[in-house]
């Protein structure tokens, strides 16, 4: 009987372990399946294309050009290879400006006709029109070619504009740099204070006191993400305002103070089970030869825990990359390059969150969306083998 049990439950284990596996595996395949479908998407709204007029020498434009064409920064076609003259921007719902709709026929169906004739009349227009009306019939259109979107446009772009029209922006770089700038001064902040704390509860603190801090600080570990954000937004982002005379207190330092608070239990409790695991022998030889605590301490227990200490760093690091809503509500979610610690930014985690229940499905921002979280899967998992790595070196020398 006792055999048949063990021969269930290991069954029951195996099948159990298999399935989270798969499921894993799934969730990893379908991440990446969805992101990188940006890459079959074209550089303009799906559905609509560009025309110019047939003399128009232009034959390419990139997806940054085409939003500075209809945002009016670049205003002349020299500046695109073209002939020298004025660009002429022409949105498909200004035709309905120029004709009235008996002249349209029914259903619309001398439209293309008319688009036709309003690029023909116009050598320096650029049409942004929807496919179905494009003028094909016309001999005085072109149709400009139009390229899918680069990966170098999207890990290189400056600019994350993904509802722009006619040409959203997918480019990344401002929020993985908010991610790792926020991150990176979180753990400048939470390092010294984790390991001071660390190194207090123990090797200085009596046993009453490491009873009472242990479980308080185990317990901020469990309080929601969102109830620290609600924290900054109430008391830290009036106060860094105040303090510092800034415009607006949501900033890329409000986001690190959180975050440090955040990945202040992580490394505090690992870094202390790493200095606790010194062996006592060691303390009491290094005591023995003349050393006093404070030297033990950091000639002796903190070298010899280093393994465990930096282990504690890369998942403090973790925590604060991958999250989201604290720093969705106190960093001002303005998806820019940061060019210092005391203005707005944006970071991954909280694009995809504030993003994703407005993107339509299987569109190119939905896609983009799905490819941010490739890119948080990518760092996270590197973060996870470096501090497993990290872990095992310390046990290897510790044997």
């Amino acid at each position: 009987m006792k055999k048949i049990t063990e021969h269930i439950a290991h069954g029951i284990l195996t099948f159990s372990g298999s399935i989270t596996s798969l499921a894993i595996l799934l969730i990893v395949i379908f991440l990446f399946k969805e992101g990188l479908g940006l890459f079959n998407s074209p550089s303009v709204e799906k559905g609509y294309a560009l025309c110019l007029h047939a003399s128009n020498p232009a034959e390419q434009l990139m997806p940054q050009q085409i939003k500075q064409i209809f945002d009016q920064e670049i205003t002349d076609w020299k500046e695109l290879g073209g002939n020298e003259g004025e660009i002429i921007p022409f949105r498909f719902d200004e035709i309905f400006s120029l004709y009235s709709d008996e002249e349209f026929g029914e259903d619309y169906a001398l439209l293309p006709q008319r688009l036709g004739d309003v690029i023909a009349r116009n050598p320096a227009i650029i049409a942004y029109l929807p496919e179905q009306y494009l003028p094909r019939e016309n001999h005085s259109v072109k149709i400009l070619p139009l390229k899918n979107i680069r990966p170098v446009d999207f890990f290189s772009g400056k600019e994350w504009l993904p509802t722009a029209t006619p040409a959203p922006q997918f480019g990344v770089l401002p929020l993985i740099m908010g991610a790792l700038w926020v991150g990176f001064f979180a753990i400048l902040i939470a390092l010294p204070l984790g390991l001071g704390v660390a190194i207090y509860m123990s090797e200085l603190a009596g046993e009453r006191i490491r009873k009472l801090f242990k479980p308080t600080i185990e317990l901020l570990a469990g309080i929601p993400s969102v109830v620290y954000g609600f924290f900054g937004l109430v008391v830290l982002v009036p106060l860094i305002q105040k303090s510092l005379n800034l415009p607006v207190g949501e900033t890329a330092f409000a986001g690190s103070l959180i975050l440090a608070i955040m990945a202040l239990p992580t490394i505090i409790t690992i870094a202390e089970d790493a200095m606790r695991g010194t062996p006592r022998m060691m303390r009491e030889a290094s005591l023995a030869l003349g050393a006093t605590r404070w030297q033990t301490i950091y000639k002796v227990i903190v070298p010899y825990a280093s393994s465990g200490i930096m282990a504690a760093v890369v998942l403090g690091i973790g925590r604060a990359v991958g999250e989201t809503m604290a720093v969705l509500m106190v960093t001002g979610n303005a998806a820019v390059m940061p060019r210092s610690l005391f203005q707005p930014v944006r970071t991954i985690p909280a694009t995809i969150a504030a993003e994703l229940g407005e993107a339509p499905a299987g569109g190119a921002h939905y896609q983009s969306l799905f490819l941010l979280g490739c890119i948080l899967f990518i760092i996270t998992m590197v973060i996870s083998i470096s501090a497993e790595l990290i872990s095992k070196r310390g046990h290897t020398n510790q044997t």
